[in-house]
């Protein structure tokens, strides 16, 4: 089955076409800055690259293009819009309605419409994108798979937060996770290799982190929260902080709620502590040339994180498995080698040579180390693709 995976940011659309038969990416691209003037389709068909300017001037348009582009004879990649069988949607929010990826309907849409309130800038991308998808492709089936549906099998004394409980039942505020599709790929992956009912802590390390406990497939804790700004620092996320530092810088600085959120969300984190970058490349280069800020960013940011890692070894009541996914987790090896060092007095011995390989599969695990630790890349689009083929086959 051709699936096509359609992630719609609020500037931005990520796709990938794949074949699930043989889960074969037959092409995948980046339309970036829709809405403007100097839109760029960045497209990957079979490993050769090409940016195509066009202008789109909102999900409908972008979404034409690239079907467009896909039947282009050059490109050799469908000849028609019926051999896409298919449609997956990543949704980032699915509140508590929704525990499992589902078809698309009017229904579905009016209930991730509710959504919005709690993923401002996501979900109206998300629904823009699935009634562009709809009518150019009005006889496919459609499939939500939401970013948030994997951490709802988390129990209450994990989710809730204390804070009057009128907050939760009437606004819903609560921790709900993201990157579910990423730590569910994972999740399946090491079934695969170690077999089912692991306790398992993944961390999917990117400009973007969260850790995650999963219990036997199922997570139990995530450290993202109510949003993606909680948990563990990240590229320009502060992470998790004492509250009472918000109305004290708002009030130092006269800033309102929008001046607060734009610091703790895009200049805060790796970029806020380092001054360098927010690529955690160029902080690792300072790391190596002695920069003070560098090195206390990532021994801050390790630190971190074989915390949470810590805390969810308490939730599962123990640790078979680590593994590391996501940009910095795949390719970050002094990353992961600061990581499992905080690791060692709880078993885990960290094989140095396996730990050099960078973006691969691998057990980067000592053979005596009591906790198996892995490398998994993690492959979101293609989960999503199973999941739509699994709802509409």
């Amino acid at each position: 089955m051709k699936i096509l995976v359609l992630n719609c940011g609020s500037s931005s659309l990520k796709f990938q076409l794949i074949n699930t038969d043989n889960n074969e990416r037959m092409a995948k691209g980046n339309f970036e800055r829709i809405g403007g003037m100097k839109t760029t389709l960045h497209l990957n068909i079979k490993g050769k690259k090409e940016d195509l300017l066009h202008i789109a001037r909102d999900y409908d348009e972008a979404i034409e293009f690239v079907l467009e582009v896909l039947q282009k004879p050059e490109y050799d990649v469908i000849k028609s819009l019926s051999e896409i069988e298919a449609v997956g949607h990543r949704i980032v929010h699915g509140g508590e309605m929704f525990s499992h990826s589902v078809i698309i309907d009017d229904e579905v849409i009016e209930e991730i419409e509710k959504c919005i309130d709690l993923a401002p800038l996501h979900n109206p991308a998300g629904v823009s994108g699935i009634k562009a998808a709809k009518k150019v492709l009005p006889e496919v089936p459609m499939v939500a798979v939401f970013d948030t549906a994997f951490h709802q099998t988390m129990p209450s004394k994990a989710y809730v937060y204390q804070i009057p409980y009128r907050y939760y039942t009437s606004y819903k505020i609560r921790k709900y996770g993201f990157h579910g599709t990423s730590h569910k790929y994972v999740s399946e992956r090491i079934a695969e290799l170690e077999g089912d009912n692991k306790k398992l802590i993944n961390c999917h390390l990117g400009q973007g982190a969260s850790i995650c406990a999963i219990d036997g497939g199922k997570s139990i804790d995530t450290s993202m929260g109510l949003t993606p700004l909680a948990g563990i620092p990240m590229a320009t996320r502060c992470g998790d902080i004492d509250p009472a530092i918000i109305p004290y810088i708002m009030k130092r600085d006269n800033l309102g709620p929008e001046d607060i959120e734009e610091i703790l969300n895009k200049q805060s984190g790796a970029w806020g502590l380092s001054g360098v970058s927010t690529d955690f490349k160029d902080i690792e280069d300072g790391f190596d040339m002695g920069d003070q800020r560098s090195i206390l960013t990532l021994e801050n940011q390790a630190y971190k994180i074989a915390q949470y890692i810590g805390q969810y070894m308490i939730s599962l009541g123990g640790l078979d498995v680590l593994t590391f996914a996501g940009g910095v987790g795949e390719n970050g090896i002094e990353t992961r080698e600061r990581v499992c060092n905080y690791l060692e007095p709880f078993g885990l011995k960290l094989d140095v040579e396996a730990n050099k390989l960078r973006g691969k599969e691998i057990c980067i695990s000592a053979q005596d180390s009591k906790i198996k630790a892995y490398v998994i890349p993690t492959n979101e689009e293609l989960m999503i693709a199973k999941e739509t083929y699994e709802l509409v086959k």
